[in-house]
């Protein structure tokens, strides 16, 4: 037995058919979901992050959607705070809260914990932004003064080596020493069940390339266009899957039937990259197809 709040996970691959599935459960046993999705936290970002519309939320409250501007920086550290808030006011209300998404690595993080980075003075913040301008230079040297940490991170992981060089530039100890004076805290403690959607690889192709045709439908060049004229490009977020292609339409680098394969194509090898996180991340797990899926979650209520 599950004590209110009781809450529950839905991963997948993008375009599995995972937000439609959480609506539908949602609904039938008046839950909210929080989305899973690093896009759709973005206001102005609708179609080139498939958010669910208004519309297809019919009705099902839905939180981390919709909330911070592109402009605005956003982290995995910010997603555990707005998961925080959610979980308590989902435990105050006894309400069922569904995590549904394709950034699984938020969800691992909140079951794994990560460690608080030290705060950053204005210099050592305008140090990290110079040394960032070359990442592998910036992991060389990292890598010879930290082998032990570095040697478990890859040279084009963004991410991790930032992290590492804030660290090292902000405390002043080596990312490991750091780390293990400083180590992890979980999140997510209670039982949290994870369904991950199976489904075969062709009819996932299938899906990816009618969802990148009828986003070009709803209007992706019109809002990337919109996008570029507001923002410019430099945000984060304008480098993601579906808009740094329409961006390379718009500069006449590309033609239409480019721009719908290169999206299409990008699209396929993270819901590649997915799979595997997904398979090597989470030991604990039930996979099964959409509608199997639906049967079991709706057995636990």
């Amino acid at each position: 037995m599950y004590n209110h709040p009781r809450q529950l996970a839905i991963i997948g691959p993008t375009a599995s058919g995972k937000s439609a599935l959480a609506i539908r459960i949602a609904k039938e046993i008046d839950a909210d979901i929080l989305s899973l999705d690093s896009l759709a936290i973005y206001k102005e970002i609708d179609i080139a992050s498939a958010k669910p519309s208004y519309e297809e939320m019919d009705g099902v409250e839905h939180y981390g959607i919709n909330l911070i501007s592109v402009d605005e920086p956003f982290d995995v550290t910010i997603y555990m705070q707005l998961y925080k808030e959610i979980y308590e006011q989902s435990k105050a209300q006894k309400r069922t809260l569904i995590i549904v998404g394709g950034t699984s690595f938020y969800l691992k993080m909140l079951l794994d914990g990560i460690s608080q980075t030290p705060k950053l003075t204005d210099d050592t913040r305008k140090q990290l932004e110079d040394m960032l301008r070359d990442i592998s230079k910036s992991y060389d040297m990292l890598f010879q003064i930290d082998p032990q940490y570095m040697s478990k991170i890859a040279r084009n992981d963004r991410y991790r080596i930032e992290k590492a060089l804030s660290v090292y530039l902000a405390s002043d100890l080596l990312p490991s020493l750091y780390f293990k004076k400083n180590p992890p805290q979980a999140i997510i403690k209670d039982i949290l069940p994870i369904y991950e959607i199976s489904i075969e690889k062709d009819y996932l192709f299938k899906r990816i390339e009618k969802r990148t045709e009828m986003m070009l439908q709803k209007g992706l060049i019109e809002e990337v266009y919109h996008l570029k004229e507001k923002y410019g490009i430099e945000p984060h977020c304008m480098k993601a899957i579906g808009i740094k292609e329409t961006l390379d339409f718009l500069d006449d680098k590309i033609d239409q039937k480019e721009l719908v394969e290169l999206i299409s194509i990008h699209t396929r090898q993270l819901a590649k990259r997915q799979n595997t996180f997904n398979r090597t991340q989470f030991k604990k797990k039930i996979s099964a197809q959409n509608d199997t899926i639906y049967e079991k979650i709706m057995g636990m209520f």
